[in-house]
């Protein structure tokens, strides 16, 4: 990354103590040149940026592993920018600068992945506390196991895992993974990539994409990038994701959400693998490799309209099935102390052990929401529970309508009326029956509901629209 003029050079960290990225977005300049010392102090390679503007532009051109985010900027809120940065860069570590009034809103984001949060004004003690905190975060190995292999030893982990051994041979395969919500298409997309490129840790990046967050109308722009002038309020060049991604992994993620008028060009940029920044006439060669994922049935959405007949074939290379959990039974309790201990880590907690009756039930449980839904119950369990617990207690209120085998669990509740429920395929039928049972619990609240599913507000309203009978769940406005 090259430095910005307006940054001291005699701040910045020499080639051997570089360990980390940092982006600083702050309009208290005072403020962001404490925060970038004590950064760099720690080995960190800053960039400061004082607006949300400037923040979105060095964000298309760079990845960062740190980023110290203000809410209050003089164009906009940094709780809105907070999703670009988890979209652009899903394993940074991110803190919040916050006013006492917005408290309740970092809470929120904590518990979606915010590392931590400050109040204002914020005192040198706490920000060195906070600091030291992210460095251990840092100093500590990517999440997924080994890089190369997905957690668990069943049958069918040790399938996808071999499996993905052989396709990583091939480094610009195109890959397609398929498997219900939750079942870990982007932890087995990372993997693939960890596989290929086993010592390049620099030069071949991963850039995901969630198709469903890209709004139409940007969508171009954002996978290919544009030229200064090439639509209205475009004042710079962007980096688009497919440049971001050269030589390494592209991972485009409900790819069926992809707008079937915009899927022609996608086709296009699959087989020739070139394609033009908008404004552009220049050609460019996209040489990494493409991933993508869907928790859909590609022929039943071709069936449908919704979704391109040469396109499917076309992504349908290499086609890697993620089975659900309740496939995997076995994987369970190593998933569950690995999903545990990194959750004690997020919250600074004691690590606390798993009752063998516990994690019985979790056994005998369906898990319609998969790995995610694993994960959800488990740091619901360690919020609730007292700090010095040595063992979890879990919540398993929350289970007994899906349970698998238990003669003493609550009947499941029928399906909301539905003449053509029986008739959907598998993984539709999945689907459904997970948005109908979110939905219930959390009383039709759409967004609680899409947060628990992991998909975006939009793309579960997409749903409703596709089974309207669901909409019954939700109380009148």
């Amino acid at each position: 990354m090259t430095p910005r003029n307006d940054e001291p050079s005699s701040l910045r960290a020499t080639p051997a103590e570089r360990s980390f990225t940092c982006l600083i977005v702050d309009d208290d300049r005072d403020f962001a040149q404490l925060v970038r010392q004590a950064v760099e102090e720690r080995g960190g390679v800053v960039q400061v940026r004082h607006c949300l503007k400037d923040a979105r532009e060095v964000l298309q051109a760079s990845t960062f592993d740190f980023v110290v985010l203000d809410n209050r900027l003089p164009d906009g809120i940094g709780y809105e920018f907070y999703s670009s940065v988890a979209q652009r860069c899903p394993d940074a570590v991110v803190i919040m600068m916050t006013g006492m009034p917005e408290l309740s809103q970092a809470v929120i984001l904590t518990r979606n992945g915010l590392f931590d949060y400050l109040t204002k004004p914020v005192n040198t003690e706490d920000l060195s506390a906070c600091l030291g905190r992210v460095a251990q975060r840092l100093a500590r190995p990517t999440q997924t196991p080994g890089h190369t292999e997905l957690i668990g030893s069943s049958p069918a982990a040790n399938g996808v895992t071999e499996h993905l051994r052989q396709i990583a041979r091939h480094s610009t395969a195109t890959v397609l993974l398929w498997g219900e919500t939750g079942t870990g298409k982007d932890l087995a997309a990372r993997v693939l990539h960890q596989l290929t490129h086993p010592d390049d840790k620099t030069s071949s990046r991963y850039v995901a994409v969630n198709c469903a967050a890209v709004p139409q109308e940007m969508f171009e722009a954002e996978l290919f990038g544009s030229e200064r002038g090439a639509y209205t309020g475009a004042d710079k060049r962007r980096v688009g994701l497919a440049e971001a991604a050269e030589n390494g992994t592209l991972f485009l993620d409900e790819i069926t959400e992809v707008p079937i008028a915009l899927q022609a060009k996608l086709l296009r940029f699959l087989e020739s693998r070139e394609y033009r920044l908008l404004g552009n006439t220049a050609t460019k060669k996209f040489t990494g490799r493409i991933v993508a994922a869907t928790n859909r049935s590609l022929p039943d959405e071709v069936r449908a309209g919704r979704f391109r007949e040469d396109l499917m074939y076309r992504l349908d290379v290499n086609s890697v099935r993620l089975p659900p959990l309740r496939e995997r039974l076995a994987d369970i309790e190593p998933l569950a102390q690995f999903l545990l201990t990194d959750l004690c880590s997020k919250y600074e907690r004691r690590l606390p052990s798993l009752r063998p009756d516990d994690l019985q039930s979790l056994k005998r449980h369906s898990f319609p929401g998969n790995v995610r839904e694993l994960r959800n119950l488990l740091e619901r369990s360690l919020l609730k529970g007292s700090e010095n617990d040595s063992w979890m207690k879990l919540d398993l209120g929350w289970l007994r309508d899906r349970s698998l085998g238990d003669s003493t669990a609550i009947t499941p509740p029928a399906p909301a009326a539905n003449p053509d429920a029986r008739t959907l395929p598998p993984l539709d039928l999945q689907e459904y029956e997970a948005i109908r049972k979110v939905l219930t619990e959390e009383s039709g609240a759409i967004r609680r509901s899409a947060q628990r599913l992991g998909i975006t507000h939009q793309a579960l309203l997409r749903r409703l629209q596709k089974w309207p009978e669901l909409r019954n769940l939700i109380p009148p406005a």
